[in-house]
């Protein structure tokens, strides 16, 4: 697949915008900090086929528009002491890339396509550039070769996690599309007390696992060559009759879940993940192995945090068991995991974590994705070990810039081992997408138990 640039500009804030420099919540700075991408793919209606360059223009002129209710976006990330993040909100913008493409829509909305789909996004430059180079959002229109277009969007996830960049790209879709602005962004990460001391000490701080290391296959000292192995992305998709099958399973073993409310689709499907992975990875009874669950604390903090709150607000918890009893031990036993592991995210503890953060000397270690000198490095999760990503309950279809929406929308690139993502099924039938990362040797086994154990 062949992609050319054709073009590339800075886009800034159409309006004067405040600058100065703002903190970084803790939340901000654990887990993943480098881009993450998204794509859109639409075909154009037969009057706007020979519109590009019109397109173009007004998708510039709306980013420039919507750069100035979120300002902090067309800023610049900069190192402080002990390892710590702020952004400098000094209006240098966002780069916008044209490119065209010898491939069509109906190529790459092909979910066996989908390890393609990184030529649609735009790379950024963490191994040569300084960080303080770096825009934070980088989009790329391409025009395809059937007459369609797609936007790839990458953007800083230390800046905003997924609710608030697709915050950010609903909003930009709006002002192109003629509508005003939704939901005015909420900045002030001073509500999770960004940049302000500890008021504890770290000696009364709960213990927090979800930042101990992950463990390792047995017999070994590190994940080194699990890292090194190929990696691979692909889709699975499972229907609502399936997805039922397997709350009943569930819910009927024991043990039963707590307070008379049965586990979620979210946590027997992802149960079901983490048995087969396990399976697929010949794990021994006794290989310790850790789900990582991400958990939006918006709704769990007290009083919730305002509407609109525009950085990052997920939380990594961790459920914890050895292979032999997910492989053995009924499914009700690992969706009790991680009920576990999410019931366990409510205010004290997130408060508890800002603490823990607060008073750590270096918060460096916490980075997934950069080295110690600010190089990128890809996260790790894998083998013996999951992270799961639930996209259910985001706004992330209907995304129309004025040309109708889309005809699909992809995460892009998530081919890191042990790196699931869970999708609503865009034909809004019940059924539910699986993203998965998985190392290649891994993934012919993943599938057959993954629809073999539904039946």
């Amino acid at each position: 697949m062949s992609v050319t640039v054709k073009a590339c500009c800075t886009v800034r804030p159409m309006e004067a915008t405040w600058c100065g420099r703002v903190p970084l919540s803790e939340w901000d700075q654990t887990g993943k900090v480098t881009h993450v991408p998204i794509i859109y793919f639409y075909r154009l209606p037969q009057n706007c086929l020979s519109q590009y360059n019109t397109i173009a223009s007004t998708l510039k002129d709306s980013l420039s528009r919507v750069l100035v209710p979120f300002y902090p976006l067309a800023g610049r990330l900069r190192w402080t002491n002990n390892g710590r993040l702020e952004i400098d909100c000094n209006a240098t913008g966002v780069r916008f890339i044209e490119a065209e493409s010898s491939s069509t829509l109906q190529h790459l909305t092909d979910y066996s396509s989908c390890s393609e789909h990184h030529y649609l996004v735009p790379a950024v430059d963490y191994y040569s550039l300084p960080i303080h180079e770096l825009p934070l959002v980088v989009v790329q229109l391409t025009k395809l070769k059937c007459g369609g277009i797609c936007i790839g969007i990458t953007l800083s996830h230390a800046v905003v996690d997924g609710p608030s960049a697709l915050h950010f790209v609903f909003e930009w879709a709006r002002l192109s599309r003629g509508e005003p602005l939704h939901t005015v962004p909420f900045l002030d990460r001073k509500i999770l007390r960004a940049g302000e001391p500890p008021l504890v000490p770290l000696t009364k701080c709960d213990v927090h696992t979800e930042f101990n290391d992950l463990p390792f296959l047995l017999g070994r000292t590190d994940n080194r060559e699990e890292r090194e192995k190929e990696t691979t992305m692909a889709f699975v998709k499972i229907s609502k009759t399936q997805i039922e099958r397997l709350q009943k399973r569930a819910n009927e073993s024991s043990p039963r879940p707590r307070n008379d409310r049965g586990y979620s689709r979210y946590e027997s499907v992802t149960s079901h993940i983490w048995r087969c992975a396990s399976k697929a990875r010949e794990h021994k009874e006794n290989q310790p192995t850790v789900l990582t669950v991400i958990v939006d604390l918006r709704g769990r903090m007290k009083p919730p945090l305002p509407e609109g709150y525009f950085g990052n607000a997920n939380l990594d918890s961790v459920a914890c068991s050895l292979a032999g009893d997910l492989v053995s031990e009924p499914l009700g036993y690992t969706a009790s995991r991680i009920r576990e592991a999410i019931e366990r995210v409510k205010d004290e503890y997130v408060r508890s974590g800002i603490e823990f953060l607060k008073n750590q000397e270096n918060i460096r270690r916490f980075h997934q994705d950069l080295h110690e000198e600010g190089r990128e490095k890809k996260p790790f999760f894998g083998n013996p070990n999951l992270s799961v990503v639930s996209w259910l309950r985001l706004p992330i279809y209907g995304i129309d810039f004025g040309w109708g929406k889309e005809v699909r929308m992809s995460p892009a690139t998530h081919d890191f081992d042990g790196d699931f993502v869970l999708l609503p099924d865009p034909d809004e039938d019940g059924s539910m997408l699986v993203c998965i990362g998985l190392q290649a040797v891994h993934l012919d086994a993943f599938k057959k138990y993954f629809y073999d154990d539904l039946a």
